[in-house]
């Protein structure tokens, strides 16, 4: 009788086991189809086997993040409060995080370059220390203290030791055949596409209140955390490698500057590559500008029948969708002269620019944030290649740091410039192009010659 009962339970059961792994099935297959599908795009043609596939997931997390703080502090620095005051509040934003950070950025790269053998635990310590640090601004949004700002500045301070170790990280991870342009733009399209499905998820975390998007950030800088440190034992590896030296450090090295004494640094590699950064510099200084003039401007003044945010989210969808459209086609233009690129892309956004600020007008400042995101991702990649291109394997990866951190400079200038322009369209978007004209008239006569020259000018290393 006993087992007579144990039969017809098991017969009971049987179904509803059944009915349970179907249904587990059915919940469990969108997500896992979705991660097989993410981790067949991310570890294809051999990124999988050299690490690089696991540096492109890390790195579309790290933009997730991102995006979900940047919601959170745009809510409550900028749309919880009248135009006035939040513009006095983004002002002292700056002043508190910005500020401090532009003395300190360039002493991040300098000093990951001490730490050769501890990339995996630099990112995995950048990631946790946002992960807490969205956990404190957590409550400062909601209270509204001045915790805010210190918090926004380690924030700033952490993403930017992140993308300095990240820089140095790609060569290591290359794939056979991959060229360092086509890794990047692989690395860096992930975290624009991983950027454009965080935000409308932070926004709609937003609703549920103003912790939430910090809460979310909390949670993926947790996998972060944890994704950098299952990055291959290789990215910690810095053999073969030696500092890049700006100019000013050159004349400092000890011993006679004899052919073989003296370390190359990012003036002995050539013009193409300083020429390039300047160039890079001066978009980036406009990228600066733009979001901020335009978040103020667009506040006050909305594109014609739109509200302030609908205006805003227009501008940013258009400068997003450049910036991805650009590193989508970056590694295929970079097969050509990068340095005509850089020239023919800064002077397409400096004659957008003018154009805006002559006809200025809704659907011109849209495409002046598209064609900005369009070029500043190729000159970016462009300026990849030449490093690849010219400067010397010992010292590349410290070249990549160096950069990083002056075009995160140019950034923070371009963003002070536009906080503190009165909010005229046609005066500020002159000034943008002025920033633009800048850059390109300085640069553009020095990219031309190297790619005439062809390269002859370029260091030889053995």
């Amino acid at each position: 009788m006993a087992a007579a009962r144990s039969s017809r339970s098991a017969g009971g059961s049987g179904p509803v086991r059944r009915w349970a792994r179907a249904v587990g099935h059915a919940v469990r297959a969108p997500f896992t189809s979705t991660g097989r599908g993410i981790r067949k795009a991310t570890h294809a043609h051999g990124a999988g086997e050299s690490g690089l596939g696991k540096l492109i997931e890390l790195h579309a997390v790290n933009g997730a993040g991102d995006v979900m703080i940047t919601v959170a502090l745009a809510s409550t620095v900028f749309f919880s409060v009248p135009t006035d005051e939040a513009r006095g509040r983004v002002a002292l934003y700056l002043a508190v995080t910005m500020a401090p950070f532009t003395l300190l950025a360039p002493v991040i790269g300098p000093l990951l370059d001490r730490l050769p053998h501890g990339r995996r635990a630099a990112m995995a310590a950048a990631m946790f220390a946002r992960a807490l640090l969205a956990l404190i601004l957590s409550g400062a949004v909601a209270t509204g203290s001045l915790e805010l700002y210190p918090a926004a500045l380690g924030v700033l301070v952490a993403s930017k030791a992140y993308g300095v170790v990240r820089s140095a990280v790609v060569p290591r991870l290359l794939p056979p055949r991959f060229s360092l342009v086509k890794a990047n733009s692989r690395v860096t399209l992930g975290g624009l596409l991983a950027t454009g499905v965080a935000a409308p998820i932070g926004a709609g975390l937003h609703m549920l209140g103003p912790r939430w998007p910090l809460y979310g950030a909390f949670v993926i800088f947790v996998a972060g955390t944890f994704l950098s440190i299952s990055l291959p034992h290789k990215v910690d590896s810095a053999r073969g490698e030696d500092r890049a030296l700006l100019a000013a450090d050159e004349d400092h090295v000890r011993g006679p500057l004899t052919k073989k004494s003296r370390r190359p640094g990012l003036r002995t590699v050539g013009p193409a590559v300083t020429n390039a950064l300047g160039a890079n510099a001066s978009l980036r200084c406009l990228s600066g500008f733009l979001i901020f003039y335009l978040a103020f401007l667009l506040r006050e003044h909305p594109l014609t029948g739109q509200s302030a945010v609908v205006s805003l989210g227009l501008v940013g969808v258009s400068a997003g969708a450049g910036n991805a459209i650009g590193t989508a086609f970056g590694a295929w233009l970079k097969a050509r002269a990068p340095e005509v690129i850089i020239v023919t892309v800064v002077a397409c956004v400096l004659g957008m620019a003018i154009t805006a600020a002559v006809f200025f007008g809704a659907v011109l400042v849209a495409c002046l944030a598209a064609v900005a995101g369009f070029s500043q991702a190729l000159a970016k990649l462009s300026l990849d290649a030449l490093i690849q291109r010219d400067v010397p394997e010992t010292v590349r990866t410290s070249a990549f740091a160096r950069s990083e951190t002056l075009l995160q400079m140019a950034w923070v200038l371009g963003g002070a410039i536009g906080i503190a322009l009165p909010l005229n369209g046609v005066l500020g978007l002159s000034v943008g192009a002025a920033i633009v004209a800048t850059g390109w008239l300085t640069t553009a006569k020095g990219l031309l010659s190297a790619a005439r020259r062809g390269g002859a000018t370029r260091p030889r290393v053995a």
